[in-house]
């Protein structure tokens, strides 16, 4: 167990996440382990727990498909196993079913997944999957839950005999109550049940001719309620076959307690396993609601709590309608005693039972309410000195108590002792009070403990300002307003803004300036500068915060802009493509329709045309040609566009020798394309690239393309 004691588990309210905890349970054995939740100092067994908590988490936020836990407890039915000839009853084996049903379903879940959820699948250790259980069950129950006809010959042949002697009854019933209908000497309602028999309600005053058995009569007296006469013996049958049907069933289940008895060992790890997983499950859903995580581990005294909510508070909040801001606290080996100051009801207090609470919650078991960046670390004592604890029957004062509280954390206080500690000094005469509290403070921070301490004494506040590994944090207090904004920030004391707030409260000017003046004035000039402080504070957060947004705004338009310019280029390139392909489609109309002004329809000669045929021809070459150019040039821009993003390599420096020296083209050569055979003569030759005539065109064509026809 953790060295804590009940008062800070009370100080802290640890009691209202408990009650909130036991909500979650479905069995009374979870609920019993919940109330007597308390933190612990076993590291290895605590950090176990809280990564297996993780892991039910985790499936839970991911959806994934885990058999919802829902049971009932098999106390009873373990013990009956126990017993030689003891008989489980039907519920008893309903609640076998169910357990064994969730169990094998929860092995089969985590068979696929123990890689993924280790810590989770340890729960069912002990547990194998088994089907033997539930068909034993099945062969004596239906779907309902009630013994089947044919669960024994006895049983089948009580039951056949019971349905035709129900018939017989039933149909000598309605003959009976036919005729007195017509004799008409039956009441309203025409007939009842009593003691599981059948009876006719008779007018009182012709109950003596109708023959049978009375079973009573009503409220009033003016209807009896007889049992005709040729259904007694039937009934009495009746008795008998039922009796019968409940001594078969009775074997029947005692046969079936001796055979499942064989199985409990397993039952018994069914009920070990599925309570651990109730009880771990209950904290899931604790944290679920309340927003809670794992964070990271620190293995030494270090931690940092971004965004920690008191989630006491945060719920309460929430049912007003009300925001809750959460705080972000660093303590470590430098930065070990927190001396947090700031008016009243700034959230001093608040702050200091956050860090208590959130350490408690997670020295016990559960996440806690924080980003997932936050780093915890465990304590070996965690203890508080909050409110007033003053004992009428002690005849204990409020400061008895405290000095009683501060002489034991000076006897156990260590390096791994957290210290909470709220009005620090209060109590006494406050100059001699203050003094003592400054003792106590150096004290404990010669015992190396982490403290964190809500104080107004101003020796404290320079204390911590002087001790190295001590810090000043404060309550932040908006002066414009005059109202607290519930913000904590470390790095400097702050003030206790007590004219601030009895102005705020409606006390006169008057009497705040003749308190002032009864003040010291150096006392008056340190809150004037806290003040000051503070004023400055916030203004430099604001001008950050306009800073912030204005950065972010201004990041926002220049991707916005970006994306539109990229869009606007895109829209131009296409349109820029349309414009080219329509003045190409356009140039090409314009020949074509040259060719057929060209074209002579009135001559007969067979040979009119030709040399209109081959200049069109060779039009259509050269056009051919420069398209199959052009499909080149873009696939070899693309070509080196990746080459330029893939590591350079280092080439040789290109020489034409080497480029054109198996090859004996060279300027004045005629070549033709050897795609469309069209020819031409070379002109110059350069790098890789040799410039053609072909006809009235000049195109740049790369070596392999080309065929040399004439030197």
């Amino acid at each position: 167990m953790l060295a804590t004691d009940s008062q800070t588990l009370q100080d802290l309210e640890f009691n209202v996440i408990t009650e909130w905890l036991e909500n979650f349970c479905i069995g009374k054995t979870a609920q019993a382990k919940i109330r007597k939740l308390a933190p612990t100092s076993n590291f290895s067994k605590l950090e176990f727990e809280l990564k297996q908590l993780d892991e039910l988490r985790q499936i839970r936020v991911v959806n994934d498909t885990l058999p919802a836990i829902d049971f009932e407890e098999l106390e009873s039915e373990i013990k009956l196993l126990s017993i030689e000839d003891a008989v489980i009853s039907i519920e008893g084996f309903r609640r076998i079913y169910q357990a064994s049903d969730l169990v094998n379903r929860l092995l089969k879940f985590f068979e696929t997944r123990s890689n993924r959820y280790p810590l989770l699948t340890k729960i069912l250790q002990d547990c194998e999957y088994n089907d033997e259980i539930n068909k034993r069950i099945d062969e004596i129950f239906d779907r309902a839950g009630n013994v089947k006809d044919d669960a024994s010959p006895q049983l089948a042949e009580i039951r056949q005999r019971i349905k035709a002697l129900r018939n017989q009854i039933n149909r000598n019933f309605e003959r009976e109550m036919r005729k007195l209908l017509k004799d008409k000497i039956l009441g309203d309602v025409t007939e009842g049940f009593i003691s599981e028999r059948r009876v006719l309600t008779v007018l009182s005053s012709f109950k003596r001719k109708v023959p049978g058995n009375v079973h009573g009569s009503s409220k009033t007296g003016s209807l009896t309620y007889v049992e005709p006469m040729i259904n007694v013996p039937l009934n009495n049958e009746m008795e008998f076959l039922l009796d019968d049907e409940r001594k078969e069933i009775h074997r029947i289940l005692k046969q079936l307690t001796r055979l499942i008895s064989v199985h409990a060992p397993l039952i018994t790890a069914y009920q070990k396993s599925l309570v651990i997983f109730d009880f771990v499950n209950a904290k899931c859903k604790l944290a679920l609601e309340m927003k809670a995580v794992l964070p990271g581990i620190n293995r030494k005294v270090d931690f940092e709590l971004v965004e920690a909510y008191h989630p006491i508070l945060r719920r309460n909040n929430s049912l007003h309608g009300k925001t809750t801001k959460p705080q972000r606290i660093v303590m470590n080996g430098k930065n070990r005693m927190l001396v947090i100051s700031g008016p009243n009801a700034g959230g001093k207090s608040i702050t200091l039972k956050t860090i208590g609470l959130l350490q408690i919650m997670l020295q016990s078991g559960l996440l806690i309410p924080v980003n997932e960046n936050s780093k915890v670390c465990f304590f070996q004592q965690i203890i508080s000195d909050i409110g007033d604890n003053q004992s009428i029957e002690n005849e204990l004062s409020t400061y008895s108590y405290r000095l009683q509280r501060m002489h034991h954390f000076l006897q156990v206080a260590n390096s791994r002792t957290l210290l909470l500690l709220d009005e620090f000094g209060t109590g006494s005469d406050p100059e001699l009070g203050g003094a003592l509290a400054e003792v106590f403070f150096e004290e404990i921070y010669n015992k190396s403990a982490f403290g964190v301490i809500t104080t107004h004494y101003g020796n404290i506040k320079l204390k911590a300002n002087v001790l190295q590994n001590a810090v000043n944090g404060c309550m932040l207090f908006d002066s414009d307003t005059l109202k607290p904004k519930y913000e904590f920030a470390i790095g400097q004391p702050g003030s206790s803004f007590t004219f601030e707030v009895a102005k705020m409260n409606g006390i006169p000017n008057e009497m705040i300036e003749k308190a002032k003046g009864l003040l010291d004035d150096k006392k008056v000039k340190l809150d004037r500068l806290l003040n000051d402080l503070q004023k400055e504070k916030n203004y430099l957060e604001r001008l950050n915060k306009e800073h912030q947004e204005a950065q972010r705004t201004a990041e926002e338009a220049r991707i916005f802009f970006t994306e539109r310019k990229e869009k606007l280029d895109e829209r131009l390139k296409s349109q820029q493509q349309i414009s080219e392909n329509n003045n190409k489609q356009l140039i090409a109309g314009k020949k074509m329709l040259s060719f057929i002004e060209k074209f002579n329809v009135k001559s007969r000669k067979k040979d009119a045309n030709n040399t209109l045929i081959e200049e069109i021809r060779t039009f259509l070459r050269l056009e051919k040609s420069k398209t199959e150019l052009k499909i080149q040039q873009e696939k070899q821009k693309e070509l080196e566009l990746k080459q330029s993003k893939a590591p350079k390599k280092i080439k040789k420096p290109i020489v034409e020798e080497d480029i054109y020296k198996q090859s004996k083209i060279k300027i004045g050569s005629t070549v033709q394309l050897i795609a469309t055979k069209q020819k031409g003569t070379v002109e110059s030759m350069t790098s890789r690239n040799i410039s053609v005539i072909f006809g009235n065109a000049r195109l740049k064509v790369e070596l392999e393309k080309l065929q040399l026809i004439k030197e």
